[in-house]
């Protein structure tokens, strides 16, 4: 291979992985179309566009306002990127571009800033701490140094936590030393954990009755090699990649390495590398009889397909895509055979065959986060990370259509121009469920899910913590029986007596940020991608009052 040669491949698998989940060369995307952007603009101001879009524009920068006006975001920083690797996807982009004959976009001045739709995010005057948890082992040399996305505690209430990292392993953090539990990699043919933000191991959940069958879910990622889905779509949509959810058994639930086996229970199907099976769960703290005991939950997004011009392959109950599916992995009533179809499921007795029968509701774009709080009634959260104008928290209803791709926020939104919402005459505002609180691209770029906080400090009790991914803002809702406050508050940050933010304690502008409850101890962990931390709350007050 020719250095030359290797240079392009270089460029396109960092191009691949850090840019085409919000970019293509030609169309429209999250973001604008990067063909032709190295004949516009120098590699030198590019490269320090890369690695903060937001200096930019708080300088007032034409190009960079204007954009950030017409898609309605910021581009999230990617500092973490070495000159060498920016030089290389410049290079790839210049090469693809003289290929292609793609034509540079041509920005026009953005004169007026389109009106606010949601209430901005304010302060609250709430403080919290944040004290070192455990440094989770990176699991690449490539940036970002961990891609951590989910912590599950040990179902025994042992105190035991367990990380994952969507490259593929499992971290066990026992008395605060970290030691890897599971690693699918050389287990999973065709694993992939790129491209895209979020591919890989999606999610994994411990059935309520591990201790004694073992049973552990995950959603992970594969290369499509012509595998047969249990959902698929017309063979002129191309397949990206294919999201699985499968069942592991370990042999001995009191390992600290986990040894068993697998079965793959439902395979997926999707036209894009983003909005995949990205969360599962186990509503928690049931007894066996209740209905709910066992039920798995499985939200996967549209998996890119309203952006990639398919908008007919989610919004529809007939699609796997863009839903939350409640299934018995212990049953087999299902199409395969290889799970069951719980009776009170929303659309079991509906008519239609083609009808996904697991559908619990849907209309989402991406349901990044779930969980319960059960001291108000089996309340169900769902975050929705948005495209251009609105990041939600859903309550999620039995059977409830949450309007994706017609519907954002509380407004209309046409898959044909998804930069742009309108107004909504009255009869369309009741065909679909609302978003319980939302804010907008103003305070951030994609919302961060968490939990109803229930610990011992009494400043945080009965607030839905959250956060944004990009710029790691801590948010929180006040959550009563009514439900009847979905004001979006910002909770600060204290370490030694002053003000800080994650971005200054990570050391990144991009920060990856994860909100994690232990629901034994009570315990709230803020996860952080970017340095590969978790660090705990340890205290919390209103100024003055901590």
């Amino acid at each position: 291979m020719s250095q030359g040669t290797a240079a392009a491949l270089n460029g396109k698998e960092l191009f691949t992985t850090n840019c085409v989940s919000c970019h293509a060369l030609q169309d429209d995307g999250i973001g604008p179309p990067l063909g032709g952007i190295t004949s516009l603009l120098s590699k030198d101001v590019l490269t320090s566009f890369i690695t903060n879009p937001g200096k930019f524009i708080e300088a007032g920068d034409e190009r960079a306002v204007s954009l950030s006006r017409r898609y309605k975001l910021i581009m999230p920083p990617f500092d973490f990127l070495k000159k060498e690797e920016i030089n290389a996807i410049l290079g790839y982009i210049e090469d693809e571009t003289k290929v292609h004959g793609i034509k540079p976009l041509i920005v026009k001045k953005e004169v007026t800033i389109a009106p606010r739709l949601a209430a901005p995010v304010t302060k609250s005057g709430l403080q919290i701490e944040l004290e070192d948890f455990v440094l989770i082992p990176p699991s690449s040399d490539k940036m970002p140094r961990t891609r951590i996305a989910n912590m599950r505690p040990h179902p025994s209430g042992d105190g035991t936590l367990y990380v994952s990292d969507q490259r593929g392993i499992i971290h066990r953090i026992e008395n605060g030393q970290v030691n890897t539990f599971l690693d699918i990699r050389p287990l999973v043919e065709n694993y992939i954990n790129e491209p895209g933000l979020g591919t890989g191991l999606g999610s994994f959940a411990f059935h309520p009755d591990y201790q004694n069958n073992g049973l552990i879910y995950l959603t992970h990622t594969e290369a499509f090699k012509g595998k047969k889905a249990d959902y698929e779509y017309a063979d002129s949509v191309k397949v990206f990649l294919q999201w699985v959810v499968s069942e592991w058994k370990n042999n001995d639930v009191k390992s600290p390495v986990f040894k068993g086996e697998r079965r793959e229970l439902v395979r997926i199907n999707v036209p894009g590398n983003v909005h995949g099976t990205q969360d599962i769960g186990f509503v928690p703290g049931l007894s066996k009889n209740d209905r709910d005991y066992g039920m798995l939950y499985i939200g996967t997004g549209d998996g890119g397909s309203t952006i990639g011009k398919h908008p007919e392959l989610c919004h529809s109950k007939n699609s796997l895509l863009g839903t939350i599916i409640r299934i018995d992995p212990l049953g087999n009533n299902s199409k395969n055979g290889r799970y069951g179809i719980p009776a009170d499921n929303p659309f079991v007795n509906d008519a239609d065959p083609l009808v996904r029968k697991e559908i619990y509701a849907y209309g989402f774009r991406n349901p990044h986060r779930m969980s319960w709080h059960m001291t108000n009634g089996k309340t169900m959260f769902s975050t929705e990370v948005g495209e251009s104008n609105f990041e939600e928290i859903n309550i999620i209803q039995k059977g409830g259509d949450y309007g994706w791709n017609v519907q954002e926020g509380n407004y209309g939104i046409s898959p044909k121009d998804l930069k742009n919402v309108y107004k909504l005459p009255g009869a369309e505002t009741a065909k679909t469920v609302k978003p319980f609180a939302l804010y907008d691209h103003i305070d951030g770029n994609a919302i961060s899910g968490g939990y109803v906080y229930e610990g011992k400090i009494d400043a945080l009790k009965d607030k839905y913590i959250f956060g944004d991914i990009v710029n790691g803002r801590i948010f929180y809702v006040n959550i009563n029986k009514a439900l009847s406050d979905s004001t979006v508050h910002e909770m600060m940050i204290v370490q030694n007596g002053n003000e800080t933010s994650l971005r200054k304690m990570s050391g990144s502008e991009r920060v990856d940020v994860r909100i994690e409850y232990d629901g034994f101890t009570k315990e709230m962990y803020v996860m952080t991608k970017s340095d590969g931390r978790i660090r705990r709350i340890s205290k919390a007050g209103f100024s003055g009052n901590q």
